[in-house]
């Protein structure tokens, strides 16, 4: 939402404002949270860019519209149902599996831009989606995929990311997978292409290891062993041009075969006239390849065939490598909670009851949810009453009693009881709505050049500009044939196409350490994002909490308690089970009613046999256990039914509650006698996790949806900057926009209600705990739920940045060599290969090393 949604809204969320009109400067808000946000942070300026990181210097890449990850102004340009600001128009969001840099990004939106019917698109290969607004008449989600298929591309509709398992909850398991084809084509097609160069490539260099390089080798040394390589010969000598013609077969093999992913790569660069390292290396293999086949009907030994082999095979080797350490990282994510429902369960007035597809609830239908799923649609209560959990939409850690009249939003999952839903206007989720702005959000996250892809754009010019002058010399001095072989070789010496091998080598390593310590990276970009943060933004819930409700204080004689878990034993709330499973009993995992209740029950000790009479009410539970009358609930439950409530127990509950914590009064026979706390806690080491980034010059803010009162105990720590509490799903997200304001905003979560904030901010965290939602929009998953993985992650990125830099260095090694030899007519396939060894293998030893030693 923009800043200044208009009176009709509120001024950050641009949420419904409430009858209460909270008002700060002359806007109007939706919550206190929200008018606390825009009276701390101010107004937003659009106009400043994301803060530049030591990898880009935030240059933004051509035909992105000047776009930085985290500016999401063409996901609030799009509008809502239209596109392009055309009638009738409709946005289909795809992921392409095969995107890699912005090169990708501005060949994919020239390809749909290209094809009839579409009216727009935007692609981001930082998240691997693109938004295309098309009309659906002239062009359909199929003839799109099947358009954006192809030059090593594989495109398909996000809904296929995410499969339940689970269909009576539609919440269950589910994975962060690639897709099938990404799967079979980056690891079976990748790992042939290598093979094929590991086999043609040590078939072609063993002559040259038993022959060319002792010939070179004679000529620069005088050694009595090499006498025998001493008289300088040609290919025709050796047998003709038959070994030249098997040569040539055996590296084009290789060159083509092997390297068709650099070649494709640099095919894409050229077309969007974008040059990356893949045409480097491109440009590099192919020169020498063409050098060799005419330095050899020349008559001439220094081929480099062998360059031609080694470059493209190490090259896509290490690309091989990126691509098996991206997926050993999604393959450590599994069972993730999604909260998206397919079906809904449609109670009719006349005929039986069936489940329909979400998508054709219409508004008024009847809607039956059952005790444990989740809200497929957005609705009113029809009647009666129920407790749901709104955490997954709302943030909120408490569960909500609801009575007949009253919302409940699609998602969230009843908790005790059905509950008859009359299916609001436009029959939609608002987990539905929460994805759609995810996907908004992710494709208008553009990618950055990199720092070589820009070094590319300018090296490549200079390069054809010394191959030409070059060429013209030898022409001059030497006629012809110098001149293409000057002009050839200037490109082989000259192109830095080392910087093809230290990045993916870079990033593949640094994936492989991330995840040895509990960190998931799903994009190469993560590390350059990472290591520019200013500011780390904590969801409180499910985040700098456990999400779960626990017995955190129990005032309470022995025996009241053990009363208290024999009625709560009956009921199925989040609070009771705390209660149940503070009395010794377990935990029912999916907050539903169970069919061990009473092997439970004989567990914990709470006797159900001993109730004699029971009672449920909205804020309680009372009844008869063993003669005497208990009653187990809120406060007012005690002042509605009568019973004493003495003034230091009315202190003990209001000092709970400034705590954000849940006060539950325990009584018997017309008397309260104690309190049960039960509360959301602290994770173990949040402290500790939050003073870590501190010291290393981070901001850190707590952003939530609890109430102001939940979040006490955050405030008064020394390394929290704000804490913003009340704050609605699209007030996190504006929230995060205007911190951008003040630098590069890392958002962690764990919910389905923070995927909007995880999406919109410059980078993503999600807990392995968390939903599949809010993993997907993330770029980093903490699996161990270890708040000080965070800091953990800083150093990896910074001690990553260090790597790559030195890794650079070492590819330039080979040009640093190959120019003097060029230059002084020693170029010939032993030292060039000498030097290929020397840069590669500083690169892979530098690689090798433990980042955080």
């Amino acid at each position: 939402m923009s800043d200044g949604a208009g009176t009709d809204g509120c001024a950050l969320c641009g949420g419904e404002l409430s009858g209460e009109r909270l008002e700060a400067g002359g806007r109007h808000f939706c919550c206190p949270g929200c008018r606390e946000v825009h009276v701390t942070l101010g107004e937003r300026d659009d106009g400043l860019a994301e803060a530049p990181t030591s990898e880009t210097d935030s240059e933004p890449s051509a035909d992105t519209g000047g776009k930085h990850p985290g500016d999401d102004s063409g996901a609030e340009d799009a509008g809502d149902g239209e596109g392009e600001g055309d009638s009738g128009a409709e946005r289909t969001f795809l992921r392409v599996d095969g995107m890699h840099s912005a090169t990708c990004e501005a060949f994919l939106e020239q390809v749909a831009t290209d094809h009839e019917g579409v009216l727009g698109a935007e692609a981001s290969y930082v998240t691997e989606t693109i938004r295309v607004t098309h009309d659906p008449g002239t062009v359909t989600e199929s003839d799109l995929a099947d358009a954006l298929t192809g030059a090593g591309y594989t495109a398909y509709p996000r809904e296929e990311e995410l499969v339940e398992t689970d269909p009576r909850r539609s919440a269950a398991g589910a994975q962060r997978n690639p897709s099938p084809h990404q799967e079979r084509g980056l690891g079976d097609m990748l790992g042939y292409r290598y093979a094929a160069g590991v086999l043609f490539g040590t078939f072609l260099l063993l002559p040259y290891v038993v022959l060319l390089y002792p010939t070179h080798l004679a000529a620069l040394v005088d050694w009595p062993i090499l006498d025998i390589y001493s008289d300088t010969v040609t290919f025709d000598q050796r047998g003709g041009y038959g070994a030249l013609r098997l040569f040539a077969l055996v590296s084009g093999i290789v060159l083509v075969f092997t390297g068709l992913p650099l070649l494709r790569g640099a095919y894409v660069s050229l077309k969007t006239r974008r040059p990356d390292t893949n045409l480097l290396v491109a440009t590099t293999v192919i020169a020498a390849y063409v050098y060799s086949i005419v330095a050899g009907v020349a008559g001439r030994t220094d081929v480099l065939f062998d360059l031609t082999v080694v470059v493209a095979a190490v090259v896509v080797a290490a690309v091989f490598y990126e691509s098996l350490s991206k997926q050993r990282a999604m393959d450590r994510l599994t069972e993730l909670t999604v909260a998206q429902v397919d079906e809904a369960t449609v109670v009719h007035p006349e005929g039986p009851t069936r489940a329909v597809p979400v998508e054709e609830v219409e508004a008024g239908d009847r809607v039956l949810v059952r005790e444990g799923e989740r809200a497929p649609v957005d609705g009113v209560l029809a009647e009666g009453s129920c407790t749901v959990d709104e955490s997954v939409v709302t943030g909120e850690s408490l569960p909500v009693f609801k009575q007949a009249g009253d919302e409940i939003v699609g998602g969230s999952v009843v908790l005790d009881g059905a509950a008859l839903l009359d299916a609001s206007e436009g029959a939609e989720s608002s987990v539905d709505r929460l994805v759609t702005s995810v996907w908004e959000l992710q494709s208008a996250t553009h990618g950055v050049q990199r720092r070589a892809n820009r070094l590319t754009a300018r090296v490549l010019p200079a390069v054809a500009v010394l191959a030409v002058l070059a060429a013209g010399a030898a022409y001059v001095l030497a006629g012809p044939t110098a001149a293409l072989l000057a002009f050839l070789a200037t490109f082989v010496v000259a192109c830095p196409w080392g910087l093809g091998l230290a990045g993916p080598l870079s990033v593949a390593t640094s994936i492989e350490e991330a995840l040895e310590r509990g960190i998931v990276v799903f994009d190469e970009t993560v590390f350059e994002r990472l290591r520019a943060v200013d500011v780390v933004v904590f969801d409180k819930t499910g985040t700098l909490t456990t999400g779960e409700m626990h017995v955190v204080d129990a005032d309470v004689p022995e025996d009241a308690f053990a009363a208290a878990a024999r009625l709560e034993q009956r009921v199925s709330h989040p609070v009771a089970e705390a209660i149940v499973s503070a009395s010794g009993g377990q935990a029912r995992a999916d907050g539903g009613v169970t069919d061990e209740r009473d092997e439970q029950a004989e567990e914990s000790g709470a006797d159900k046999s001993a109730v004699e009479s029971f009672e449920s009410y909205p804020d309680g539970v009372g009844g008869v256990v063993e003669g005497a009358e208990v009653l187990v609930g809120h406060p007012d439950r005690f002042d509605s039914e009568g019973w004493a409530v003495s003034e230091d127990l009315s202190a003990r509950v209001e000092r709970a509650r400034g705590f954000g914590r849940l006060p539950v009064l325990v009584g018997r026979d017309g008397r309260a006698e104690g309190v049960v706390v039960v509360g959301d806690e602290p994770r173990a080491g949040w402290d500790e996790a939050v003073a870590g980034l501190h010291d290393r010059g981070v901001d850190v803010v707590v952003l939530t949806g609890d109430d102001e009162a939940a979040t006490d105990y955050f405030r008064d720590h020394p390394g929290v900057t704000h804490v913003f509490a009340g704050v609605p799903p699209a007030g996190k997200t504006e929230t995060i926009r205007r911190l951008q304001s003040e630098g590069a905003v890392t958002m962690v979560g764990d919910g389905t209600n923070d995927a909007p904030a995880l999406a919109a901010a410059d980078l993503g965290i999600s807990l392995g705990s968390g939903t599949a939602i809010a993993s997907d929009a993330a770029d980093l998953v903490i699996v161990e739920d270890d708040l000080a993985a965070v800091a953990r992650a800083v150093d990896l990125a910074r001690a990553a940045g260090r790597r790559l830099a030195w890794n650079s260095r070492f590819a330039l090694i080979y040009n640093g060599v190959a120019i003097p030899l060029a230059l002084v007519g020693l170029l010939n396939p032993l030292l060039v290969m000498g030097a290929v060894a020397a840069s590669g293998g500083l690169i892979g030893a530098n690689s090798a090393r433990d980042l955080l030693e």
